[in-house]
C-alpha cells in the first residue's frame, strides 16, 4: 500500500500556509527560549562579571548611558511628568498612582511565594483583593488603613534571596539603574505584572506608557535631595535600597572595634 504523501508543489496557497506555520512555530519557539534563557545568561553574567569590592566595574560605559538618559529626561520624561502633574488634580493622581500600584501586586505575590513568604503572599493577596474591589479596582488605597501595609517584591529580590549576587552595577537606557540580576529578573517581571495579561496592544502599552510617566512624576519631588556627583549619588542610594528590600530592612551590624572593646572589657 503506497502511504499517502501531500505535495506542496499542487497548490502554491498550501505552500504559502505551510511556510506561514512552519515561521509562526519557530517564531513562537524562539521567544520562548529568549524569556527562559535571557535572565538565565545575564544570571550567569552576574556572577562571573562581578568583581570583590567594586560594584560599578562598567563605569565608563555606564556613564555615557546615564548622560544620554538626563539628555532624554531633560527634554522628553521630566517635561512630561511636570505636564502630568500640573494637568491632573492631586485625588486623580493619587488614585492613579494607586491603581498602577494595585496591578503590581499578583508581582509581589508569586514573588513572596518564591521567597517562601506565605505569610506575606497572603497578606498582599489580601491587599489585592481588598483594593480590586472595595477600592474601587485599586483607586482607593483602602488595605493599608486595615493593617495590610504595602510592600514591593520582585525576582531580582528572589533570585538574592536565593543567592544570587547583584553582579556589576548597570545602567539601562531610559529605565536607568539596574543590575546584571535585576536587568535579567526584569524579563519575568513584566510577565507576570497585571499589565502584561491585557490582550489589546494598544491599551497595554498605553498602560506601559502611564506607568513610566507615573513614576517619573513621583520622583519630582526627590531631585533637591541630589547633590555631588549625581552618578555617584544615585548609583550608591540604588544599590543600598535593593539590599535594603533583599534583607526586608535587616541592617547589617557594624562590628568595627569590638574586639579592640572585648580586649579591654578584661580587664
Amino acid at each position: 500500500m503506497t502511504p499517502l504523501r501531500l505535495d506542496l508543489r499542487v497548490n502554491p496557497l498550501y505552500r504559502c500556509s505551510s511556510i506561514k506555520l512552519i515561521n509562526f512555530g519557530l517564531r513562537m519557539r524562539l521567544s520562548v527560549l529568549l524569556r527562559l534563557c535571557f535572565p538565565s545568561l545575564l544570571v550567569v553574567l552576574a556572577g562571573c562579571a562581578s568583581q570583590p569590592g567594586n560594584p560599578d566595574p562598567w563605569e565608563g560605559f555606564n556613564r555615557k548611558v546615564y548622560a544620554f538618559n538626563e539628555v532624554a529626561d531633560k527634554y522628553v520624561a521630566k517635561p512630561v511628568a511636570e505636564g502630568y502633574q500640573a494637568v491632573l488634580p492631586n485625588f486623580l493622581e493619587q488614585g492613579i498612582d494607586n491603581m498602577l500600584g494595585n496591578l503590581r501586586e499578583p508581582l509581589n505575590i508569586v514573588a513572596d511565594l518564591g521567597q517562601l513568604k506565605f505569610k506575606a503572599a497572603a497578606a498582599d493577596g489580601g491587599r489585592f483583593l481588598i483594593n480590586s474591589t472595595v477600592g474601587i479596582a485599586g483607586f482607593f488605597e483602602v488595605a493599608s488603613h486595615i493593617g495590610l501595609e504595602k510592600r514591593t517584591e520582585d525576582f531580582g529580590q528572589t533570585l538574592g534571596y536565593w543567592g544570587v549576587g547583584p553582579g556589576p552595577y548597570l545602567v539601562l537606557p531610559i529605565l536607568g539603574p539596574s543590575t546584571v540580576r535585576d536587568a535579567g529578573s526584569s524579563v519575568l517581571d513584566a510577565q507576570v505584572d497585571a499589565i502584561s495579561q491585557v490582550d489589546h496592544v494598544r491599551t497595554r502599552n498605553q498602560m506601559r506608557f502611564l506607568d513610566l510617566v507615573n513614576t517619573r512624576a513621583n520622583l519630582l519631588k526627590t531631585e533637591s535631595l541630589l547633590s555631588g556627583d549625581r552618578y555617584t549619588f544615585m548609583r550608591d542610594a540604588y544599590l543600598q535600597r535593593r539590599e535594603y528590600l533583599i534583607n526586608d530592612g535587616a541592617v547589617v551590624e557594624d562590628s568595627f572595634g569590638e574586639e579592640e572593646f572585648e580586649e579591654w572589657d578584661e580587664f
